[in-house]
Parts: C-alpha cells; structure tokens; sequence
C-alpha cells in the first residue's frame, strides 16, 4: 500500500484539489446509471470503529464497502480521550494485523489523531458521516442519480483512491 499511516488520520486530505479531483473522477463512473460496480475490494478487511454500529453513517459505510467486495466487521470502541498512549498503541497495532483500513465513527477527533499516528493502514475519521469532507463532494458530482447513490459512489470512490 503507498499511503503511510498517518495520512489516512484525517480521511486522507480529500479537501486537497489533487485527491479530490481524484475521488470524483472515481466517483462519476461509479454514479453513472447502469455502471457495474467490480468487488475491487475483494479479500479486504475493513473495520468499523464505533461506539454505535447502525446509525445511517455506519450503515452508508458497510453498504459503499460490501458493494466493492470488502468485509466490514463492527468493533465496538473501548477506547476514549483517557486511554494510555500504551492502549492506543496496542490497539492500533492489533488493528492493523487484522484489517486493511479503520473507519472511525463518533469517537472524539484527538483519539482517531492518536490511532492513525500508531497504525500501520488508513484510519478514517468519520469517512461517512456528513461532516466529513467527502459529503460536500457529493453535490459536485453531474449526472441525475439520487443523492443516495451519489453519496454511495463518493464513499467507494474514496476508499478506492486511498487503499488501491
């Protein structure tokens, strides 16, 4: 994989021109009607986690994920802000022997820095919920799809730029 650990803290700086230029190219054949969308992810292990695993932004993220052919296993967080350095450590270390990238959803901004700093594979924060970056891409994106299948696309189209 090229990306270094530490770049994927943030989602990978999808704000930057360059990466998001790339995720929306990505993302408007990946919207277009009838586009077949290939399990490219096939044999990957994502993580999603969570304090919560079925709010919409979960659910957006296992659906974008499962149509690329990726696995996506719930990890109930049971770390916080007080966690030791050596607990986060750990944690990440663990996290990147079983599983190809971290999505992480409503853990608080400075813990996610902290994983993605330990991590071996991207650490997302929030790649699906609507705060993110990617979620203002979608309204970029032409073409007459829904907004869900738009917002779909983004989310595959981000994980394809960052972990092919």
């Amino acid at each position: 994989m090229s990306l270094q650990a530490n770049e994927g803290a943030v989602g990978v700086a999808f704000q930057q021109p360059v990466r998001a230029a790339a995720v929306l190219r990505q993302a408007g054949a990946l919207a277009r009607p009838g586009a077949v969308v290939v399990p490219v992810l096939a044999g990957k292990q994502l993580a999603l986690l969570s304090p919560d695993g079925d709010d919409d932004a979960a659910l957006a993220f296992i659906e974008a994920a499962k149509a690329l052919g990726a696995r996506v296993s719930f990890v109930r967080a049971g770390l916080d802000d007080n966690s030791s350095d050596l607990q986060v450590e750990t944690t990440a270390r663990y996290l990147s022997q079983l599983y190809d990238a971290v999505e992480c959803q409503h853990l608080p901004p400075p813990l996610v820095s902290r994983l993605a700093r330990s991590a071996a594979i991207p650490v997302f924060e929030g790649l699906a919920t609507p705060a993110h970056p990617t979620a203002a891409l979608v309204a970029r994106l032409d073409g007459d799809s829904s907004p869900q299948v738009k917002r779909r696309s983004v989310l595959q189209a981000a994980l394809l730029v960052s972990m092919a």
